[in-house]
């Protein structure tokens, strides 16, 4: 993980920056879309970093609930063993990924256990729990409550309107969230705050359902064993979303740890479209009940289908990212996933899709135009800067008009339009070199200022590239001669940060071309 160095500030405190993403379920391993909603929270992190942000960045796993339950029996292990020996699945790819993430909380945790049940005391204490009865629909694998008029009937089969897989008849005694209560504040809350639900057509999904009527929900089970004891009441273990949902505070030290008191509210919490209703509507619901701040935006992005298929164990096509970044590069599939389809958006992975734009946006315009211009300053100038040059008029106005857009694209987590603005610029750095033929350049002084051109031009790309590509940047950072752990998101807009004498490393390769299957 890359740390960078706090800056000396008079009398002024850094703004701060807390993303999480949802608790990941261990009831198997990890796949492309848990990559996905990591990577995107990674980017902004580092982005807020760069920026100079304090930033927290939590990520974490749900080891609670009949599903990972059943996974643990079908395994022969006791859950607590078969949740130890998963969760290095996340842990390990996570790192592989170049995730940076400040904290991991596992819900098996004591911190977070004393937080969900402090949490369910409150709530309790407050006439926000009841005890009573439910009977009605549970479907397992969404570890979600529906009723008679929201699930689906096929024939004799009773189905999860979300997942469409069998749901089961359930009975029994429970305590209930007021839910209902918190309707009106809830719809107040949205309407006051229009980016809480983002994309704009989940927040419009999430008024709809809250129109239709909250119901008090189910917040302990007693058919499962395996959760966090119900407080006074030992029969019983909490929801497993009344347990998950409480890690983006049992995390911080929720109520008195300066954590919690500096980085709560939640700037962002992503999570996948499947979640979304538990984090706009009973997660805020919790909090208001707390008497503690909703978070700031829930962001929900869309699935992966892999082919134009839904992946599944059964059709084999399940997506590890080991066996990606093996074949390409973790930089390579972390940009594949952020480039090719707007975030909030469906997205459909295929090896020839990867191919083709590690083959050709990779490996032919960015390496091609860091080789091409380490190259020319080797040959030409024996690899030593020789002046600081103005910038050419042919590249200026890109230069100049770049970051912003990428700023104003990172802060609206569009993550493929700004990475579409920072291929603009490594276009025009190609077109540059082709037009200008430094190679063929007798004059000294044209020589250098061209080459000058190419250097900063290149080095501001490996600026605007870092939060996506932290290892190709890097690389570039090396070879010419910067350290990348000083770099600050404001080098982007700099010009004459590479000094005379610097002496630029020897070209390096920065992706291979790969044959897709």
């Amino acid at each position: 993980m890359i740390t960078f160095p706090a800056k000396k500030t008079a009398k002024r405190t850094k703004s701060k920056f807390y993303i999480t993403t949802p608790l990941y379920y261990v009831n198997d391993v990890p796949h492309i879309g848990h990559a996905y909603t990591t990577i995107a929270a990674d980017v902004l992190a580092r982005f807020k970093r760069l920026q100079g942000f304090d930033v927290w960045f939590l990520t974490g796993t749900d080891e609670h609930g009949q599903k990972i339950e059943n996974a643990a029996i079908a395994a022969h292990k006791e859950p607590k063993a078969f949740a130890d020996q998963i969760v290095w699945n996340f842990i390990n790819l996570w790192g592989a990924l170049k995730i940076s993430n400040n904290d991991f909380i596992r819900t098996t945790e004591e911190r977070h256990q004393r937080v969900a049940q402090e949490i369910f005391e409150k709530l309790k204490s407050k006439g926000d729990i009841y005890k009573g009865t439910y009977e009605g629909w549970y479907c397992v694998p969404d570890e979600s409550y529906w009723t008679e008029m929201q699930v689906v009937r096929e024939g004799d089969k009773v189905l999860c309107p979300e997942c469409h897989r069998p749901v089961e008849r359930l009975k029994e005694e429970s305590y209930f969230f007021r839910l209902s209560k918190y309707q009106k504040k809830l719809l107040n809350y949205i309407k006051r705050n229009p980016d809480f639900v983002q994309p704009n057509f989940r927040r419009n999904e999430v008024i709809s359902f809250i129109n239709q009527g909250l119901r008090d929900i189910s917040f302990t089970r007693m058919t499962t064993k395996w959760g966090i004891p119900v407080p006074g009441d030992p029969d019983k273990v909490l929801y497993v979303w009344a347990d998950a949902l409480t890690n983006y505070i049992s995390a911080l030290g929720w109520p008195n740890d300066k954590k919690f008191k500096k980085f709560w509210p939640a700037d962002i919490h992503l999570v996948g479209k499947e979640i979304l209703r538990f984090h706009a509507i009973i997660w805020p619901a919790m909090l208001m009940a707390a008497g503690i701040k909703p978070p700031k935006q829930v962001f929900a992005h869309g699935w992966w289908t892999v082919d134009g298929k839904k992946m599944s164990k059964s059709l084999g096509n399940v997506v590890d990212p080991l066996d990606v970044i093996q074949k390409y590069s973790v930089d390579s599939f972390r940009y594949f996933l952020l480039r090719e389809i707007p975030f909030g958006a469906d997205g459909d992975y295929s090896d020839k899709a990867m191919a083709a734009r590690h083959n050709s946006e990779l490996a032919d315009d960015l390496g091609n135009l860091v080789n091409r211009t380490v190259v020319l300053v080797e040959k030409k100038l024996g690899n030593v800067v020789r002046v600081i040059a103005k910038p050419d008029a042919d590249i200026a106005p890109l230069l100049k008009t770049t970051p912003k857009k990428v700023t104003q694209a990172l802060e609206r987590m569009q993550f493929h339009t700004a990475l579409a603005e920072i291929w603009n610029l490594v276009a025009a750095a190609n077109r540059y070199i082709n037009d200008n033929k430094p190679w063929a350049e007798n004059d000294s002084a044209v020589l250098a200022a061209e080459l000058y051109n190419l250097l900063e031009t290149v080095r501001i790309i490996a600026v605007l590239i870092y939060p996506f590509m932290p290892e190709t940047a890097e690389k570039i950072f090396r070879q010419l001669g910067i350290d990348y752990k000083a770099v600050q998101w404001k080098d982007a807009v700099r010009w004459g940060v590479i000094k005379p004498n610097t002496v630029i490393r020897k070209a390096e390769i920065l992706f291979n071309k790969v044959e897709a299957k």
